[in-house]
């Protein structure tokens, strides 16, 4: 059996993990939550990193009842994601690989979600729709490799929740498109958005920009409520993630659909 001690640090969340055989022993997490209004910066990102990943690798190893001596190797998020959160990260990864002298194993961010899901859910060879702050991908394997079918042409569906979020002063607690969301369910009004599906590649910018110029005039004429705003643009941008999911899906043959939501990245 092998035991491997995961760290993941790509964005705001630094979470350690132990896994045996598949198995998750222990996996604590931390995440950083920046002012309302704002997003994360990297240097910010990264130090809260730094002040948290010891006391989460000395709890992850409490929790998962096995002594460092039975763990194989050091895993850890080698990117895509943020710099500086990647490289504190790292740094942490590599000195308990040579302080314990096990291997260390870098994982790609994007791969490891998938497989992530395929472990939890036992889907076989599944169409995925990939969604996060800095992803946005329908993806499959065939021929033995991951082929993206489509994906967005600028910027990913959780940078366009995120930075909407910030134009309504929402919180980032626990993060901005939880908070939408409840909002969303008390929606009753549906404003028109734009629109954007090109094949199987999205784009959310020009529905970023007329609802980023639009909000706020809405909002003093008493035309629409927060809630109303929150309600349209998540139906708009889910009903477009869902028409580019299809198609690949129908592209591919009837198989398994995993959805596959990472950490945001803005």
């Amino acid at each position: 059996m092998v035991i491997s001690i995961g760290l993941e640090g790509s964005a705001n969340k630094i979470g350690v993990g132990i896994v045996r055989d598949g198995e998750v022993l222990s996996n604590p997490r931390h995440t950083y939550c920046a002012p309302t209004g704002h997003g994360f910066l990297p240097r910010h990102t990264a130090q809260h990193h730094r002040d948290n990943v010891l006391k989460l690798v000395k709890q992850a190893i409490e929790e998962s009842g096995v002594s460092i001596s039975d763990i194989d190797c050091v895993s850890y998020t080698k990117g895509p994601g943020m710099g500086a959160p990647l490289v504190s990260t790292a740094v942490v990864a590599r000195t308990l690989s040579q302080l314990w002298n096990i291997p260390l194993m870098p994982v790609n961010h994007c791969i490891a979600h998938i497989e992530m899901g395929r472990q939890v859910t036992g889907a076989d060879n599944p169409t995925v729709l990939y969604v996060s702050g800095g992803n946005t991908q329908v993806i499959s394997y065939m021929n033995q490799r991951y082929m993206i079918f489509g994906e967005t042409l600028d910027i990913a569906v959780g940078n366009c929740l995120d930075r909407f979020a910030r134009v309504l002063k929402l919180s980032n607690d626990p993060c901005p498109g939880y908070n939408i969301e409840q909002l969303a369910k008390q929606g009753k009004k549906f404003i028109e958005l734009p629109y954007c599906v090109k094949g199987m590649d999205v784009s959310f910018s020009g529905l970023l920009s007329h609802i980023e110029g639009t909000a706020v005039k809405m909002l003093a004429a008493g035309d629409c409520t927060k809630a109303d705003l929150c309600y349209s643009l998540q139906e708009t941008v889910f009903a477009m993630l869902v028409e580019i999911t299809e198609r690949a899906w129908h592209t591919v043959g009837p198989n398994k659909f995993l959805l596959s939501v990472a950490s945001a990245v803005t």
